[in-house]
């Protein structure tokens, strides 16, 4: 066994894939709402951040994990572009990506929809992306000018193929470059924020008694407005309140882990190892069913390198402790991995390149038209 695998065993081992078992103290009753959803956000990110210093001290570089992906910008970490990410993947599996389309600052979005073949309805989102801001879904060409008229002047964002698949996950995949295989580490099902019907109350009752959906109650009246929040939808009838699965908008993520399996795996790794600078990351997935998942089958919706969240522990299953035991686990094993990179050679971007990334990223979140 290498160095690198007797180092990584144990921390990978203790926050990826397969890990429900580890739950100390399920709900009695399913919970609705994560613990760590109530929490501020300054809260629940302190804990992180002193734990990042303190890695950054014992492996002398704040900035190490940007070297497990050097063929992403800051290792992706934070501003990186997402087309790029989406156009590392080699042509031969380019069928297993939603077609996308890059519009650059002074270009025509409705001429390079034509040029890309996208139909309407299509998803925008901004390539410099966090957290689904900025992303919307698009009916018209009408609607396209006036998120193209809205969005910072001399960036760029992205047209998508709106994917029909009715299920949406996260894949987080992980290998050494000396490794002939990576894995699977963890697999995490996104509901869609929604409510249901009964026939008799309209959208703000049910979301008003809804212990998820009222968090999100001031977004959902923007996006679907007054007299969409009055309607009354019919018994059993499922209404969408937002296009994206973020928990920021209301949407619910589910360990999946029970839904990986070899062939899945092996679908993910010859994608991944197709990606020339890819080593650590999570793919944004739709899916037809569990058993096409299970299957391998499944279409890629964004790449995400070394600043992606260990979204799983956000599963309302899991405690306080072990959402941060995790968290935590995930993070020693981002720099214990970095640090052997930097052994082969890596070199981690410069703190003041990162904080420049980070800045621009934060200014331009602030910018965005609003998602939807």
């Amino acid at each position: 066994m290498s160095g690198f695998s007797r180092k990584l065993t144990r921390p990978f081992a203790s926050w990826g894939g397969r890990s429900p078992a580890t739950v100390r103290n399920p709900p009695k009753a399913a919970r609705l709402v994560a613990p760590v959803e109530v929490l501020p956000k300054w809260l629940l990110f302190t804990p992180m951040t002193i734990q990042w210093f303190w890695l950054g001290l014992k492996y002398r570089s704040l900035t190490l994990p940007s070297v497990v992906n050097p063929g992403i910008e800051t290792g992706g970490l934070v501003g990186e572009s997402k087309f790029a990410c989406l156009d590392m993947i080699a042509p031969r599996f380019r069928d297993r990506v939603a077609e996308t389309a890059l519009v650059a600052p002074g270009e025509d979005a409705e001429a390079v929809r034509r040029t890309a073949c996208l139909a309407y309805p299509l998803i925008v989102k901004p390539d410099i992306g966090w957290c689904g801001f900025g992303v919307r879904r698009i009916e018209s060409e009408g609607e396209l000018r006036v998120y193209a008229a809205a969005f910072p002047p001399g960036e760029s964002f992205l047209l998508q193929r709106l994917v029909d698949e009715p299920h949406e996950a996260a894949l987080f995949y992980i290998r050494h470059p000396a490794n002939p295989r990576g894995r699977v580490v963890a697999l995490t099902v996104r509901h869609l924020p929604h409510v249901t019907g009964d026939g008799v109350s309209e959208i703000a009752a049910l979301v008003a008694a809804d212990p998820r959906m009222s968090l999100n109650a001031a977004s959902y009246i923007e996006t679907l407005g007054q007299d969409g929040m009055a309607r009354v939808p019919e018994a059993g009838e499922r209404v969408m309140l937002a296009t994206i699965a973020s928990i920021r908008a209301g949407g619910r993520y589910e360990d999946g882990d029970a839904l990986i399996t070899p062939a899945l795996e092996d679908a993910v790794d010859a994608l991944s190892r197709s990606m020339d600078g890819f080593h650590y990351g999570r793919f944004d997935i739709k899916y037809a069913s569990p058993e096409a998942l299970k299957a391998g089958s499944f279409t890629i919706l964004e790449v995400n390198g070394a600043g992606a969240e260990a979204i799983q522990y956000w599963d309302p299953k899991y405690t306080f402790l072990d959402t941060f035991r995790g968290v935590f686990a995930k993070q020693r094993a981002l720099f214990a991995m970095a640090d052997d990179m930097r052994r082969m050679g890596h070199k981690p971007i410069g703190w003041r390149a990162l904080a420049t990334a980070y800045r621009k990223q934060q200014r331009l979140i602030n910018q965005y038209p609003p998602s939807n």
